[in-house]
This record gives C-alpha cells, structure tokens and sequence, in this order.
C-alpha cells in the first residue's frame, strides 16, 4: 500500500497520476490513522521548508513519518520530501526529520535561482538498479533553489551540475530521496518510479493491493 502524505504542499494529485499510470494505486492522506497503514510513504511537496515541518506536524504526520523512518520502512521523499530527511535548511529556522546529518543550502554563484527544467542526472551504484535502460546520463526536471548536503557521501544516489555539482538523490536500505520531479519528467520520471516500486515488491516490502482507504 502506497500512501501520499497530503499536507497542502505542491500538486500531489500529479504525483498520484503518476503512481496510477506504472501500475501502483496510491492514496492521498491527510490523516495520521490511514498513514499508519502505509508500507510505503510518499512524501512530495514545493515550498517553504518551515512551512512543511509546520504543517506536518500540525496534521500528526510527522511523528508517523518519523516512526516509519525509525523502523526502516520504505519512504519515498520528491523535492521538499527529500530535503526535509536533513537536520535543517538555509532556508528556515525548523529542524528536519534528521534521518541523514547534513544541511540543506541555497545555490550560491550561479543564476538563475530558482534551478528550473531539465538536466542530467549521474547516477551511482548506490541505486545502479534504479538506472533507466540503454541511458548513461538520463534527464529530469527540476524546480528548486535549495539542495542538500550529506555529510556521508555513501548516501549518494545520484548528482548534477548547476553551476556545480550537487547531490540530486540518496538512498540508503528502503529510505530514498529525490530532488527533481519525476511526475513532471516524462518517461525517465515514470521509469524510476516504477524500478523503485518493483525493487520494493522484490524484496517483500511492498504489496499490490488496493490504495490506502
């Protein structure tokens, strides 16, 4: 089961579509009893990294996030998703879930800023199995002014260059991130999210059912 944490942050029914059109039914919650439920936890979202732990924690998610990460279940982060797994960010005060050390930042040198439309991702063997098929440097979209910084670079999935590189996903047992979006990157996109399914159902730890109710 596939849940989508909804907690008004971006265009979570783009992300539901997407999950729809690879085949895995996926709900959209907004409350912490069906979250509990979910063997898998998306956790998408654009905007204010203060504003998500806020709203998060407002809605009891947070703490079912946390206990979801705390027990090595799978967890999906996209953009926002994927920053809040980090201690902090440059761009607010709140602290994030913590589950990987390292600070989010903002890009620094280059512009435009925001980062946005389509660049080339390097993946590593950290998630060679996630890797699209016959694309050496496949592209995604993006649309972010901050990206984080692990302090452990085993963690690291997969990195691009805007004006330098930086870490665009991490992935460690069944907890991955990523900072594009994949809803809105067409095959690629789509492609990675159905591996990431596929890789999850191959090792037991998710099933095809029916979407969270």
């Amino acid at each position: 089961m596939i849940g989508i944490v909804d907690y008004g942050m971006g265009n979570l029914r783009s992300v539901q579509k997407a999950f729809e059109r690879i085949g895995y039914p996926a709900s959209l919650i907004n409350h912490s009893a069906a979250l509990k439920r979910a063997e898998l936890i998306v956790l998408p979202g654009v905007g204010a990294f203060d504003r998500a732990v806020t709203n998060l924690k407002s809605s009891g998610s947070w703490d079912v996030v946390l206990n979801h990460l705390e027990l090595g279940k799978p967890y999906l982060g996209v953009c926002l998703g994927l920053q809040l797994l980090f201690e902090g960010s440059e761009e607010g005060s709140e602290q994030g879930l913590g589950f990987f050390q390292g600070q989010v930042v903002r890009f620094k040198h280059v512009e435009p800023v925001p980062h946005m439309g389509w660049n080339e991702v390097n993946w590593t063997g950290v998630a060679e199995d996630l890797l699209p098929d016959n694309v050496s440097q496949p592209c995604y979209y993006f649309v972010h002014s901050y990206y984080p910084r692990p302090r452990d670079r085993k963690i690291v999935a997969a990195t691009a260059n805007y004006g330098e590189d930086f870490c665009v996903a991490v992935r460690k047992g069944e907890c991955m991130g990523i900072q594009f979006h994949p809803e809105k990157s067409q095959f690629a996109g789509l492609d990675l999210l159905k591996k990431y399914c596929d890789s999850l159902i191959s090792r037991g730890h998710l099933s095809i059912v029916d979407a969270v109710s």
